[in-house]
């Protein structure tokens, strides 16, 4: 008896959860080992903002023509072809032996992982209707934050049993395994037309033309800017310098950091899976679900400008836990952008919002480097000087997108 087309969708999931699991890993491990990796290279922090912003401004980049080729020659191509890169470059990394070196592997990195979740999405506007389509990516991205839990606490202390070279090595041999697996076992779309999906024919627009539509809808560009800050914040604590804050500022060691990091992963993990029903639920709009989402993670955020070294230490798992949660909102990008694009150009849609979306972590770490060196390091003055640029910049943004068009949820 043939697997059922239910059976066939969950195959279908796992497997690409394997690997976008390991893409969030590559994301948001530095702010682990940042001082391992800082010591072993000599970096300043400027560099090691650096070191951390290339991948982002690397992936960001590679969304432009990355959206056509998913669209043209097929998403389970594209990732597999990518993931060879992100497998050289991983093995790169964990043997650098300078800064340079590094850059190079992180760069690979950069582009090997910059199609995995949108080509993932465009596989399953294929498998699923479009009602079904924010649950499925709200689950894909818990999934993924699996690599971020990895990248905290279980980093730390692997790094603290064999060094933080030897645990890239392994990541990266992993990342070629299941690179395999993508090849031999994803399908791009049903082989027959499920009864509970249609699929939606349509002609496929040319590169210009599918970015003409997209950039003549005002309401892209709002999303686009709440995007930016919204994953500039996340990754300005999880991706590296809510390591060093929490060193520095409030003592804790580097395996307390990865474990406080940790209660942010548990957070979006467990909001990743709800935010959808939320939405649905409660207030009946993707938009409005994002919206009250960043304006809340702003308020917590501001705990980086002086209050959150004021909180006791019991309080400290609860406060990242609600970053997480906060934070999860923000994958209501994904079934908002959904909804703007028809499914012929749907890859295109995705990256280029997720142009902003890397380009905004790449723009907060790096620029939160040069401030914290301006202000001559890891001192209180300098990371609440740091810090404000992405909690402005997240407010800002949250009130204009009061102007863009509402999406209602499920429709």
């Amino acid at each position: 008896m043939s697997p059922s087309f239910t059976t066939l969708r969950w195959r279908l999931f796992f497997t690409l959860a394997l690997i976008y699991i390991l893409v969030y890993f590559y994301r948001v491990s530095l702010a682990v080992v940042s001082a391992d990796v800082s010591r072993d290279l000599a970096l300043t922090p400027e560099q090691l903002g650096s070191l951390a912003g290339i991948l982002f401004y690397v992936y960001a980049v590679a969304q432009i023509p990355l959206g056509p080729l998913i669209d043209r020659v097929g998403p389970r191509l594209v990732i597999s072809g990518c993931g060879l890169l992100t497998t050289l470059g991983g093995l790169l990394f964990s043997q650098a032996g300078s800064l340079a070196t590094a850059m190079a592997g992180r760069v690979l990195i950069g582009i090997g992982t910059a199609a995995v979740l949108m080509a993932t999405f465009t596989i399953f506007s294929h498998w699923y209707t479009r009602q079904e389509f924010g649950k499925a990516s709200g689950l894909m991205v818990a999934a993924g934050n699996l690599g971020n839990l990895a990248g905290t606490a279980p980093l730390a202390f692997a790094v603290g049993y064999m060094g933080w070279r030897s645990s890239f090595l392994i990541i990266a041999l992993l990342q070629g395994l299941v690179t395999v697996l993508i090849f031999l076992k994803v399908q791009d779309r049903p082989t027959y037309p499920p009864g509970t999906a249609p699929p939606e024919h349509q002609e496929k627009p040319g590169m210009l033309a599918a970015w003409g539509i997209i950039a003549r809808d005002r309401s892209f560009w709002l999303l686009a800017a709440i995007a930016f800050c919204w994953y500039g914040n996340y990754l300005a604590v999880q991706g590296l310098w809510g390591g060093p804050f929490l060193m520095h500022l409030i003592g804790l060691t580097r395996e307390g950091a990865g474990k406080m990091l940790m209660w942010t992963s548990v957070g979006f993990i467990i909001g990743s899976m709800l935010t959808d029903r939320i939405a649905q639920r409660i207030f009946r709009s993707y938009s409005r679900t994002l919206l009250v989402g960043q304006l809340c993670l702003a308020a917590l955020m501001s705990g980086f400008l002086g209050w959150l070294t004021l909180l006791p230490l019991w309080a400290l798992p609860i406060y990242f836990l609600g970053i997480g949660l906060t934070v999860s909102t923000g994958v209501m990008i994904y079934p908002i952008i959904r909804a703007m694009v028809p499914v012929s150009m749907v890859g295109t849609g995705l990256t280029s919002l997720n142009f902003f979306v890397l380009l905004g972590a790449a723009v907060a770490q790096q620029g939160m480097g040069v401030v914290i060196a301006h202000y001559g390091g890891y001192t209180p003055e300098g990371f609440r000087a740091a810090f404000s640029l992405p909690v402005a910049g997240l407010l800002l943004t949250s009130l204009l997108f009061l102007f863009a068009r509402n999406c209602p949820a499920g429709e």
